[in-house]
């Protein structure tokens, strides 16, 4: 069972990978952008999200979005990913170094963080709507937590509706085995990458994206102020600049 996917245009292959709290219309304000600029781009919804529902066996997301690129005939892509997202683009680049040609990561998260009392208590009180069945105030928490303080209505009501769907094909398939974790080795990617963080986002995530420079061999770090923890939804005019520049410089386009 393959991804659910999009796939337009033409010239260097991008890969746009959503947050946890989002589904692959999340990159709507860049998708005709990077189109434009020269690039096939792709973006997909990962197992549980959108309308790729959780499979009765186990799954890896990064295994996934590989089997992807190979039924798309792509042997390289740049890497574009929010958040959860983020973390799946690392471990592509950490465990198949070949695959990938740069890497733009927008408030990524990276394995083994330990989660700051801010987080934690986060995590606490969305597990507990959920247990509760609140699946609506659940996703009023996610809103809350991940826009910044600019956010505008139509904006908040998007994210509302991709979360909703994230966790009705979560909760529905609870039985199911889910994701397997792979363990991989950040000191592996050899590709370029920009680590992208938001004034307004939590501190994991900033001291997260402002670390990864002295992580990775050819990282640069760029925060954007006024966003939260989603800055291609919430300043997307600087956001899809700042990500053409960065493919431009590292993947020009035909």
């Amino acid at each position: 069972m393959l991804l659910s996917y999009d796939v337009a245009g033409g010239g260097p292959p991008v890969v746009l990978l959503h947050a946890g709290v989002c589904d692959r219309r999340m990159w709507d304000p860049q998708w005709s952008a990077l189109i434009d600029a020269g690039y096939r781009v792709v973006r997909c919804d990962f197992r549980g999200f959108g309308q790729s529902p959780v499979p009765p066996h186990l799954f890896n997301d990064a295994e996934d979005v590989l089997a992807l690129l190979d039924l798309l005939s792509i042997g390289r892509a740049a890497l574009i990913a929010s958040s959860y997202g983020g973390k799946v683009a690392l471990q592509i680049a950490a465990r198949w170094p070949q695959r990938s040609t740069a890497l733009a990561l927008l408030c990524t998260a990276v394995p083994e963080h330990h989660p700051s009392p801010e987080l934690r208590a986060f995590d606490a009180r969305e597990e507990a709507l959920l247990d509760a069945g609140d699946i609506a105030g659940a996703v009023e928490l996610n809103v809350a937590t991940w826009l910044g303080p600019d956010a505008d209505a139509e904006m908040r009501e998007a994210v509302r509706r991709m979360q909703r769907r994230a966790f009705e094909l979560q909760l529905a398939a609870d039985d199911a085995p889910g994701r397997r974790q792979v363990e991989f080795d950040l000191s592996a990617i050899s590709a370029p990458v920009l680590a992208v963080s938001g004034e307004h986002d939590l501190p994991d995530f900033r001291q997260i994206a402002a670390r990864l420079p002295d992580q990775l061999a050819h990282a640069r770090h760029l925060e954007l102020s006024g966003a939260g923890h989603l800055p291609n939804l919430e300043r997307p005019v600087e956001t899809t600049a700042a990500l053409i520049a960065f493919l431009r410089k590292t993947i020009p386009a035909n």
